[in-house]
């Protein structure tokens, strides 16, 4: 039998851990958040340590809320899911710091900052930077647009050889939206639902002034191409062409085909020169070409900080103005040339240095993401697009792991 003040005693040791609870010291505190930068580089170490198929299912999870709250809350900040954690970092200290969906419903949102029709900027917080760099990787690589792939060459007398100008082709961006047409393969027939058909014929009449052939002079051809692939053989014959459309683009896309930008320059002719082709467009993905990526660029970046560890003396107070501007140049933090000569100089001397009272750091699950469309879908769009694609991804790997 216990004696009296035990039961008392073992309470009083049960409760220290819960007292010490979600609490670190605040240089573990700042290790565990921020991103100290040195005045030569940045300091960024991540141990990740995750099961597989865990990672996959919270992962999904995720992905199902951001897609949910775009839709929901396109321009609000949405608190959403999250599975990533360096799991049992500071268990000791009675920090639970795992992988836990909760915990990601709690920390992740974002905001949106800038929105316009060919970019925007929004801020996503409380997740890793592989999370971020898959969706970077995902704009750049695996979002679809249209494209021109074939160009079937009927006349060309100006100086830019057949390939080059059939390269510039292909890098002129498409007023059309992806998402309504599927896949072609090489065994499949370019039909309505797969090409898109543009034609150009253009001359300069000899005795005149040079031209310039725009984009805006590719004509799109809704019922399909126009150019023959041989001669009937018999007068009655139904003239046989690249494609095989069934019924016109027109009955089935609300709005009418065109290039986004139409001062794009493909040529300049001289007098006597001309240009006659039929140009076919098809859906593909960046990975295997940059002429169908659908971003001009999509970048991140840590949420910059700059701290002022000790007052300066000057008569007024300084504070930073902008933060978020910071481009970690570093010049504020990098000694002068004059007192990094100095020899024999007192700490007392060095700590009162400027450069040695400011601090930089970057939020480590803070990033600030750019989206620069080409103008196929509208930005809001396309990171939508990014999201689905990798939620189409973890499902794959959880039904191949299951």
């Amino acid at each position: 039998m216990p004696k009296k003040g035990t039961k008392s005693k073992k309470k009083e040791v049960d409760d220290v851990p819960n007292q010490q609870e979600n609490k670190l010291p605040d240089y573990l505190e700042l290790q565990r958040t921020r991103v100290v930068c040195n005045d030569d580089a940045p300091i960024y170490v991540h141990t990740f340590i995750c099961h597989s198929s865990l990672m996959a299912f919270h992962l999904l999870i995720m992905i199902t809320f951001i897609t949910l709250a775009l839709h929901m809350f396109p321009c609000e900040i949405v608190c959403l899911t999250q599975g990533y954690q360096h799991s049992g970092t500071f268990a000791a200290m009675g920090v639970d710091n795992s992988v836990s969906v909760e915990k990601f419903c709690k920390n992740f949102k974002i905001e949106i900052n800038r929105l316009t029709e060919d970019d925007m900027e929004f801020d996503m917080i409380g997740i890793d930077a592989s999370i971020a760099n898959a969706f970077r990787r995902i704009l750049i690589a695996e979002v679809p647009t249209m494209a021109i792939e074939k160009v079937f060459m009927v006349d060309n007398t100006s100086v830019i050889a057949d390939e080059v100008l059939s390269h510039r082709l292909g890098l002129i961006p498409l007023d059309a939206d992806p998402r309504l047409f599927d896949y072609i393969s090489e065994n499949d027939v370019p039909n309505e639902r797969n090409t898109i058909v543009y034609k150009l014929h253009v001359s300069c009449p000899k005795g005149s002034q040079r031209i310039t052939v725009k984009s805006s002079e590719l004509e799109w051809l809704p019922e399909g191409s126009q150019l023959s692939m041989s001669a009937p053989a018999h007068s009655g014959d139904k003239q046989k062409t690249f494609t095989s459309f069934s019924q016109s683009q027109k009955e089935i896309l609300e709005k009418p085909l065109g290039v986004k930008f139409k001062d794009i320059t493909i040529a300049r002719l001289g007098p006597g020169q001309a240009i006659e082709f039929e140009a076919h467009a098809v859906k593909g993905v960046g990975k295997v070409h940059a002429k169908w990526s659908p971003v001009a660029t999509a970048w991140y970046r840590m949420l910059p900080e700059v701290v002022i560890l000790e007052e300066i003396k000057g008569g007024k107070r300084a504070v930073v103005a902008k933060p978020r501007a910071c481009t970690l140049c570093r010049e504020c933090i990098r000694p002068e040339e004059s007192e990094e000569s100095t020899e024999g100089a007192s700490e007392a001397q060095e700590s009162s240095a400027p450069w040695k009272q400011i601090e930089l750091r970057r939020v480590r699950d803070h990033f600030i993401f750019t989206i620069e469309s080409t103008g196929s879908l509208r930005p809001e769009v396309l990171f939508t697009e990014a999201v689905k694609i990798l939620e189409e991804k973890c499902e794959r790997v959880i039904s191949e792991l299951s």
